[in-house]
């Protein structure tokens, strides 16, 4: 498979997240609004459930011989499964079975979401209530337990959904904070320090590895998205708030839709947006337009170049509006299709 044809055929999809705490009815809405090649369906995050749906404890509770539960800071360490990481796995059980209920005969794409694992290490503690992030070694056992977890993840999703390739996403939203210093301490009055670029670099490509030739994905819907690095961690394609973007990242773009990189538009607002906010597909993606027209490239390279999505996820949306944001994400990159220029 060419690397610009990783992405072929799943013209849209969503980030992860989305509202309530139904998991059959999310399911179904995912599955629905991308069916017939509308896009890509993905396995739904629930966060309104409570901790353990959460992106972090999900992904806590996908680890291998680690563990962790919540304290009024956020998620700890633990020395064993406690009550929060069986919920956590429970709920993805419970999420995993709607998924399968849902893409019967399914034969395509199919994403799941992890966090990776350096925005992993920090929000997650250690016993003293600093982040992992703090510690080289804890950082490393960490990317090792989240791989092993991950690898036993994607051949569970290939099980249940047998027709599938999976796609798989690491959320790092913490990654620019990490890479520049900028993680707060538990007390609030320092930052970690700075993680060099070379380590953050191999962490994420050990992660990555873990699908193989399969598809992977990075997401951050934070300002200053590292997207040579990125690229050099092996991702296939990045994914990002299309209205973070600033001029002097444009250039980054060029090289990396010129290296075969896809991009994730972030382009559809990832909650309940103005009553017509919904209503000009055309006009959700003229920025992609006029952004490859600026950067010289072909325009008969967009719909092999782009995957279009809402900005970020659809938790804090309601119901009605996460169904209209990704029928409208499909619609909006049908009309980039159609009318690349």
């Amino acid at each position: 498979m060419s690397e610009k044809s990783k992405f072929s055929g799943c013209p849209a999809t969503g980030i992860g997240s989305m509202p309530g705490g139904d998991a059959r009815e999310a399911a179904k809405t995912v599955a629905g609004s991308f069916a017939d090649g509308q896009g890509m369906p993905y396995l739904a995050e629930l966060p309104a459930r409570g901790p353990g749906a959460d992106m972090t404890g999900r992904t806590i509770g996908m680890l291998v011989e680690m563990f962790g539960h919540v304290e009024p800071s956020g998620w700890r360490i633990s020395d064993r499964p406690g009550r929060d990481t069986r919920r956590a796995r429970s709920w993805l059980g419970e999420d995993l079975d709607a998924l399968e209920e849902f893409t019967q005969g399914y034969e395509g794409l199919i994403k799941v979401q992890a966090v990776g694992p350096w925005t992993l290490a920090a929000g997650l503690e250690l016993r003293g209530g600093e982040a992992m992030l703090g510690d080289p070694g804890a950082c490393r056992d960490l990317a090792g337990s989240l791989a092993e977890g991950l690898r036993g993840h994607l051949a569970e999703v290939r099980r249940r959904v047998p027709g599938a390739e999976v796609v798989l996403q690491l959320d790092e939203p913490s990654l620019t904070a990490v890479l520049l210093g900028r993680v707060r301490s538990a007390s609030g009055y320092r930052t970690y320090r700075a993680v060099d670029r070379q380590v953050v670099e191999a962490g994420l490509r050990d992660v990555l590895a873990v699908n193989g030739d399969g598809p992977t994905v990075v997401h951050s819907c934070a300002p200053e998205v590292p997207f040579a690095l990125l690229r050099r961690a092996g991702a296939d394609a990045v994914s990002f708030d299309f209205s973070l973007l600033t001029e002097r990242e444009e250039e980054t773009i060029g090289e990396a839709v010129e290296g075969g990189t896809q991009l994730f538009l972030g382009v559809v607002p990832g909650t309940d947006a103005a009553s017509d906010g919904l209503s000009d597909p055309g006009g959700s993606v003229m920025g992609v337009r006029t952004l490859w027209s600026r950067l010289g490239l072909n325009p008969g390279t967009l719909t092999e170049s782009v995957v279009v999505t809402p900005s970020c996820g659809l938790a804090g949306a309601s119901p009605a509006y996460a169904r209209a944001a990704l029928a409208h994400c499909a619609r909006a990159a049908r009309s980039l299709a159609d009318n690349p220029e």
